[in-house]
């Protein structure tokens, strides 16, 4: 499991994946991290895990300011009653912490399957900028090149409207 960033950007510069990586203060929400942004181009990401009754798991990505109304987000999705991941089970899946949550923690997903839902309008951008696995640092890549980790990280996301 990647517990670093730099084994993160190691990773992405083996795969062929330029990015520029920005470090900045701890930030544990949308709004800390919103104070961070000036200098970084691209859009800003939102990442929500969530586990649903049924102990199916879930990482939503979307754009920083879109709000999310979770009922309807979960129709979307196929969530049956779904709840934010505990620390415990974040850590334990995906290898971060709350306020890190990133899709570049697909790269820490082992036994416990993980729906990874891209927002379409997220994805329509020149530039996204994610958490490279800590949250005292922006990473910023292509829309292409997160799909070209994913598939190195054997994951197929789905991109869907939110």
């Amino acid at each position: 499991m990647l517990q670093s960033q730099e084994e993160l950007l190691d990773v992405l510069s083996n795969i062929g994946i330029k990015y520029e990586n920005h470090e900045h203060p701890a930030v544990f929400t949308v709004e800390e991290a919103d104070q961070h942004h000036e200098g970084i181009e691209g859009v800003h990401s939102k990442n929500l895990f969530f586990k649903d009754k049924k102990k199916n798991l879930f990482l939503v990505v979307t754009l920083s300011d879109k709000p999310v109304k979770i009922k309807e987000l979960a129709k979307k999705i196929g969530a049956k009653s779904p709840s934010f991941g505990k620390p415990d089970l974040l850590m334990e899946v995906l290898g971060v912490i709350p306020g890190a949550v990133t899709p570049f923690a697909v790269i820490n997903i082992q036994d416990q399957p993980v729906k990874i839902i891209l927002d379409q309008d997220l994805m329509e951008n020149d530039l996204l900028n994610f958490h490279p696995l800590v949250n005292t640092a922006t990473t910023t890549i292509t829309p292409a090149d997160l799909m070209k980790f994913m598939e190195h990280c054997n994951q197929s996301p789905e991109i869907i409207k939110i």
